[in-house]
């Protein structure tokens, strides 16, 4: 049978120091040569006379240690509105009843069957935060107790779940340009995590009073400059463009997720698009030379240290997604389905077939 989970189920069931442990067991099977992982592509369309385009996207990964496969598959209307003077990348829910279009496949690497079917949001907001929360397991003070936060969308609040999954926060200071979503957001997670969050005005007020700051927007432009940066913090990022390149040569220690290209994109002839959506703002990749920098598998793997005292400033770079993740999470996600009884199942063969493909 093949299961078929949603994001309320999946929410339900995975805890972030739970995808952390798995994600870092992963990391080292594929350091060793042991697990694929293939780069995403993104293939874009026009719609029309429209602004938007269509992406459709995809990646994976395999883990034979843990005998699963994972696909990813993202079809998307992609637009690029300009946000309080800065330019964001926005999906918009264009499928019917206002709704997104995220899938993730996960399959038997040994019999190839498909072992289940589900959505790929929460997957993805855990994924993404489980890496951040390696990077600051082996970066952040161990004193690391109030926390600044750029942002207050969906990836936000799991970034302050990964952190606080390994150091003991107490505080959370929010900034984001929207004042009335930063107070509810605010709210829900101060009852959701028991943590203190206080909305503040600006993004300094969230910078300079911090242990540790934590990137987590929609901004293809930097939010965060070199006169921000504290002696001692510890910063992260989810995508490049959100740190200034001269706030990074500032630093005493910068970590990268992986030293390999984002993404491959392909597009029709004229679509003028592909340097908004590379994701690099005004060009970290050209003006700070990533590939000097240890990556999270270094840490891992010990070829490189962490943190080294309580004034070293240090930043982790989440610079590069991996289909390879949905693979491990997927795992951990139905090995706890099945324990608990949750989610649909529905029989196999209606995903294979007697033909020769």
């Amino acid at each position: 049978m093949t299961l078929i989970l949603n994001n309320a189920e999946i929410e339900g069931l995975l805890e972030m120091g739970e995808c952390i442990s798995v994600l870092e067991d992963a990391y080292q099977e594929l350091d060793a040569g042991r697990g694929i992982n293939r780069q995403r592509t993104d293939s874009l369309a026009p719609i029309g006379d429209s602004d938007a385009v269509y992406s459709l996207k995809t990646m994976d990964g395999v883990i034979p240690k843990l005998g699963v496969s994972a696909v990813r598959i993202n079809s998307d209307v992609v637009t690029w509105p300009e946000v309080e003077g800065k330019r964001r990348r926005v999906k918009v829910p264009a499928a019917p009843g206002e709704r997104y279009v995220g899938l993730v496949l996960l399959f038997s690497s040994i019999t190839g069957e498909p072992l289940a079917i589900f959505p790929d949001g929460v997957v993805q907001r855990l994924r993404v935060a489980a890496a951040n929360g390696i990077g600051a397991k082996y970066l952040a003070r161990e004193n690391t107790h109030t926390v600044g936060l750029l942002g207050s969308g969906w990836q936000a609040g799991s970034q302050v779940m990964a952190i606080a999954a390994v150091r003991d926060v107490k505080k959370v200071l929010c900034f984001s340009p929207n004042q009335d979503r930063r107070k509810a957001f605010c709210r829900e997670m101060s009852e959701n995590l028991e943590i203190e969050f206080v909305p503040v005005a600006r993004a300094k007020d969230a910078i300079q009073n911090a242990d540790a700051v934590v990137c987590a927007t929609s901004s293809i432009n930097h939010i965060l400059s070199q006169d921000d940066v504290q002696p001692g913090q510890f910063i992260s990022s989810i995508k490049l463009a959100e740190i200034a390149p001269a706030a990074l040569s500032a630093m005493n220690k910068v970590v990268i997720h992986l030293d390999a290209p984002s993404s491959t994109r392909l597009t029709t002839e004229g679509l003028e698009v592909v340097e908004v959506t590379q994701g690099e703002g005004d060009g970290v990749g050209q003006s700070f030379d990533l590939s000097t920098c240890p990556t999270a598998f270094d840490l891992l793997a010990g070829r490189a240290q962490g943190r080294t005292s309580e004034t070293e400033t240090t930043c982790f770079l989440n610079n590069v997604g991996l289909g390879y993740q949905f693979a491990a999470i997927g795992a951990l996600l139905v090995e706890k389905a099945r324990e608990r009884g949750v989610g649909n199942e529905v029989p196999t063969d209606w995903f294979t077939e007697k033909e020769h493909p």
